[in-house]
């Protein structure tokens, strides 16, 4: 009998096979056995406005001016953000800009610096 994968939701080891399905029985997540390997290798790509790749730790730009919700704050064109973080969601950038604070940015505002 060959290894299991490890629960791609909770990281258990107790998986299970039934049929084509693995199954996780502490908190009970089904994924398909030709798609195990694939969603650990899948990785998303975020880009900034003019196409280029964004990474962790990247410094960006800011090309639009943009107004900071629930604030009379305003982010300036050229507002250089340094050591960003890419996550999941709408706003594709977690990052801190220096006189505003730790705000999240869509990356079609920003060109890579």
């Amino acid at each position: 009998m060959g290894e299991l994968p490890n629960c791609p939701q909770c990281g258990s080891g107790y998986t299970y096979e039934d049929g084509d399905l693995y199954i996780c029985p502490e908190c009970s997540h089904e994924w398909g056995k030709h798609a195990a390997g694939e969603e650990s290798e899948q990785k998303r790509v975020v880009r900034d406005a003019y196409g280029n790749v964004l990474q962790d730790g990247d410094a960006v730009t800011v090309i639009k001016d943009l107004k900071v919700k629930g604030s009379s704050l305003v982010v300036k064109v050229g507002t250089k953000v340094k050591n960003i973080r890419i996550v999941e969601g709408d706003h594709d950038i977690d990052c801190k800009i220096d006189g505003i604070g730790a705000m999240q940015l869509k990356s079609e505002f920003v060109k890579k610096a």
